[in-house]
């Protein structure tokens, strides 16, 4: 072989027996060397060191009497000795199998292991029990082959048998340079390998050289036989080779050689892994067209490959047609359902199994807890804890890290902490993805200190993961000092940061605000060699999206275009959010195209993050249609688009959606509550709201927090109950924030209730003395009651605070240009809007449009009131969105504060009088004008 002749040159075939090394055999040693000697003649000259020439002729013989009475190492000599002196039945397997034990047990193992190779090593059986035996009693493996190295260069030789053993153990072992001059003098000598001799040698080089070499010996056999044809093609597959091994199965296919169950299993298996569906389905009809699906092995990994191919049907129809199931197909079709979030199929499932008399085991218990966990069914996954432990499973690490998944999840630290305990006591530490958990509940749950604990106890099992999840602790916390020093620690061990660690620290600085540091860090990822990857683009991305930074977010997604860095679907859905917190329909639509072409339109995260970008871009019909073709609606799913609806007022379709999701068995969490509220206070519908209100601690064990205590402050204010909405704020279990105050004062505002607004202002003066909002409606209110006294007293005490005014500004996109109006500012097209404004006017006081001056809180007459009522940026978009599109398009505003009574007044006849659609989107929620009504119903 071209390849191995190379290595030939380095060793001195020889024949001296004392370079022999009693801890590493040296090539010299293992030589084959000329003389030869045969197995039996050696074992006749076997030194013994005892000796036993003076042992007279015993007039009987009986091994099996006289092994009775061994009893140390000089008397297992002893009956050695007369059995080769004297026994006619050295041949026997049972005698021979004795003596070694013996020897063995009295840890000789050099003599034991000689007795093994000269007398039993063709039994391929007795191989592994020989091993076993000499392992358990202290007996070192590697000795076996200092042994066989000793009979070498003794001259003794062996055949293909004995070889094909040793070069297996050199493999196990990876002893690369005795297997190498093995193969060597094999060479030298011309020695006929036979099949399982060549599959030992490709096995070697394989695992202690290189794939390429074991290829090669494949390669140069005359005669490939079935064995050869599997042995290489596993090789491959476990070498991670994918094409070479399908290239070599297609060649074997052509041979006519046969694919044993095993390696089918594999290469489905590879399939699973690769997402080779194609090539699955191909290796499938090789199954059906050699009745291998009759073999469970290889069923269940069709099962396997189907449903992580995403093709579950097919997975499904498979273990429907196996006449015969084990534990390992219940389990596999278990874990397919549960994996894609189909739960309620998973427990039927179950159910079948339980119905067929197939007990289950811990895995069926970890496929449901694994699947609830990744499809947010958390709550469920400490119910299926608790019936797996009350039918007698203990959980394992396995069940640890779904349970912690589901702790992090719910923010339910301190059942975490007693999973700790669990895992203490039982010894679960040893595992590091139970002890990575463990870091990264601690902090999630931002005790970074009891992280760094955890942490510090890990000692040798501090892998990469677990200095990641602590580095990327302190960065979301903002802690950059500390990220920075835990990685020069890290460095230190000689743990080489990767591009997981940096990923996070770019995450990090973007989350806070830090764009131009995290940008800095993807140039350092460059200049230290590693290429900026996806996850790292996406990371800037999605942190800048997640801090508000919208524009920032847009703009690194084009540099990482420019990269040549293809978006996966986290960027997509951190995309979708930037396009609906700027209300970017178009720029929406573009990446919603991006989808369908590319195949993410099936990724849930990226349906869910297209329906809330409908919802906040002004399409509630598109997010409807979208939340209609997702085939597998998870919880968040129903969340976003039951917000949606509550956001434009639609209360009734909200509570609609509401009972929907309890009929798909989807168990509601804070937020659905959240935005159920939300809908009910923007709709006026009491009853409801207090149904729901009681519901979440009666029926479903969630604990109201503040923002809900708010959402029915908002509700029962809106609807005119202050008193109600005064008790509820006194008897509330939580301490009133200035989300509860700012509810009551905008209620005090719709119903003009000077007298409890000035409370409500007086508290939210205390709590955000800086928000200017909570100033500029006590202004709207006192100038409604013309106690411009007030008005003045309130413009002293911002200006004393140092309160300014944020400024005001509506937009409208036309053709992708986006079209600011800021107030205090001209437009370019001021004249011509200002021009069809009064026209508009004039057409809408016809109609009964009667401007709303009370909602200007300046001291002046109501002529100029109406003068500045014109101006107001939310009009002049409209106006500008009325002329520059087409009659047909709806018109879609967005505006950074609250709209103002009159506008809204306004809006609703402009919606009549130019027969148009306007969407606008304020501050707090969105209107929707059409044919002089609104969806808010004047409920806002």
């Amino acid at each position: 072989m071209d390849r191995v002749a190379p290595f030939q040159r380095y060793f001195t075939l020889s024949q001296s027996q004392n370079s022999i090394k009693p801890k590493k055999v040296s090539p010299a040693s293992v030589a084959l060397g000329p003389a030869l000697i045969s197995p039996a003649t050696l074992l006749s000259n076997l030194s013994l060191s005892y000796s036993w020439s003076h042992l007279s002729p015993s007039p009987a013989f009986h091994f099996s009497d006289d092994l009775k009475e061994v009893n140390s190492l000089e008397s297992v000599k002893v009956l050695h000795a007369r059995l080769l002196k004297m026994s006619n039945s050295w041949s026997s397997d049972s005698m021979t199998k004795s003596l070694i034990s013996s020897y063995v047990k009295f840890n000789d193992f050099r003599a034991a292991t000689m007795i093994f190779f000269v007398g039993f090593a063709r039994n391929y059986v007795f191989w592994s029990s020989f091993l076993d035996e000499l392992q358990s009693c202290g007996g070192q493996t590697r000795r076996v082959l200092e042994v066989f190295g000793e009979l070498c260069g003794k001259g003794v030789v062996f055949d293909s048998k004995v070889l094909t053993l040793v070069l297996k153990m050199c493999a196990s072992l990876m002893d690369p340079w005795l297997g190498l001059q093995i193969h060597a003098d094999l060479v030298k000598k011309g020695f006929d390998l036979d099949v399982h001799l060549k599959c030992a040698l490709m096995n070697f080089y394989g695992r202690c050289w290189e794939l390429e070499s074991a290829n090669q010996v494949f390669n140069e056999m005359v005669e490939k036989k079935e064995l050869a044809w599997n042995e290489v093609i596993m090789l491959n597959l476990r070498n991670e080779r994918w094409e070479k091994a399908m290239e070599l199965f297609r060649g074997m296919q052509f041979s006519c050689a046969k694919a044993y169950a095993s390696t089918v299993a594999k290469l489905l298996h590879c399939c699973s892994k690769v997402g080779a569906l194609e090539e699955g389905k191909q290796i499938h009809g090789y199954v059906l067209k050699f009745a291998l699906e009759s073999d469970l092995l290889v069923s269940n990994s069709l099962i396997n490959m189907y449903s992580r191919n995403n093709t579950l049907e097919l997975a499904r129809r498979v273990f429907g047609l196996m006449q015969d199931h084990n534990l390992s197909s219940w389990n596999s079709i278990i874990s397919a359902y549960a994996t894609h979030g189909y739960l309620n199929d998973a427990w039927n499932v179950l159910k079948e199994m339980e119905s067929s008399d197939v007990k289950h085991d811990i895995i069926t218990w970890n496929c449901l807890l694994s699947g609830h966990a990744l499809h947010g069914s958390h709550k469920a996954v400490l119910k299926i804890l608790r019936r797996m432990q009350v039918v007698g499973f203990r959980p394992n690490s396995s069940s640890i890290t779904s349970v912690l998944q589901a702790v992090i999840e719910l923010g339910i630290l301190k059942f975490g902490r007693e999973i700790h305990g669990y895992v203490t006591r039982n010894e679960l530490d040893f595992d590091a993805y139970v002890v990575t958990s463990l870091l990264d509940m601690y902090v999630k749950h931002n005790d970074i200190g009891k992280a760094k604990a955890v942490f510090s106890c890990m000692k040798n099992k501090r892998n990469i993961v677990a200095w990641n999840t602590l580095i990327s602790g302190y960065s979301f916390k903002g802690l950059f000092d500390d990220a920075r020093k835990l990685m020069n620690e890290m460095e230190e061990e000689g743990i080489t940061p990767d591009l997981v660690t940096w990923n996070s620290l770019i995450s990090g600085y973007s989350m806070w605000g830090k764009g131009d540091d995290a940008l800095g860090l993807i140039h350092q990822v460059k200049s230290s060699g590693m290429s900026p990857n996806v996850v790292s683009w996406t990371a800037l991305v999605s942190g800048s999206s997640q801090n508000g930074s919208y524009r920032e977010s847009l703009e690194f997604f084009s540099q990482m275009q420019r990269e040549g860095i293809r978006p996966n679907s986290v960027t997509l859905s951190s995309l979708l959010r930037n396009c609906g917190g700027l209300s970017l329909l178009q720029k929406g639509k573009e990446i919603h195209s991006f989808s369908i072409k590319n195949g993410f339109i099936e990724d849930v995260f990226v349906a869910t993050a297209l329906i809330d970008m409908y919802c906040k871009s002004g399409n509630l019909k598109a997010a409807y249609e979208v939340f209609e073709r997702i085939e597998n609606k998870t919880l968040a799913t129903w969340n976003c688009l039951i917000m949606g609806f509550a956001i434009y007022g639609l209360g009734k379709e909200v509570v609609s959606l509401f009972e929907q999701m309890l009929g798909a068995d989807i168990i509601p969490d804070a937020i659905t509550f959240t935005a159920v509220l939300s809908g009910s206070k923007n709709s006026g519908l009491v009853n409801e709201g207090w149904k729901y209100f009681d519901s979440m601690s009666s029926v479903y064990g969630i604990i109201p927090t503040i923002e809900h205590y708010s959402c029915m402050v908002d509700l029962l204010g809106r609807a005119g109950y202050l008193d109600e909405a005064w008790d509820f704020m006194q008897s509330m279990p939580l301490k009133p924030d200035a989300t509860i105050w700012g509810a009551l004062l905008g209620s005090c505002r719709i119903h003009k209730n000077i007298q409890l607004a000035g409370i409500a202002s007086k508290k939210l003066f205390e709590l955000e003395p800086y928000n200017s909002a909570n100033y500029v409606l006590m202004l709207n209110l006192y100038a409604m009651f013309d106690r411009w006294g007030d008005v003045e007293r309130i413009k002293d005490l911002m200006s004393d605070i140092g309160v300014k005014n944020g400024q005001v500004w509506s937009w409208v996109e036309i053709d992708q240009i986006i079209h600011v109006f800021c107030a205090g500012e001209n437009h370019p097209d001021e004249g011509e809007i200002y021009y069809e404004l009064y026209h508009l006017v004039s057409e809408m006081k016809k109609l009964g449009y009667k401007p709303d001056v009370k909602c200007v809180y300046q001291n002046i007459d109501d002529s100029e009131k109406e003068k500045v009522l014109l101006s107001h940026t939310e009009k002049l978009a409209i106006t500008y969105g009325l002329i520059k599109s087409r009659s047909i398009t709806p018109i879609r505003v967005i505006k950074n504060s609250r709209i103002c009574p009159d506008c809204h007044t306004a809006a609703k006849y402009m919606s009549l009088v130019k027969n148009r659609e306007i969407f606008l989107r304020d501050g707090s929620r969105f209107h929707h004008f059409s044919e002089g009504k609104c969806s808010c119903n004047d409920c806002w």
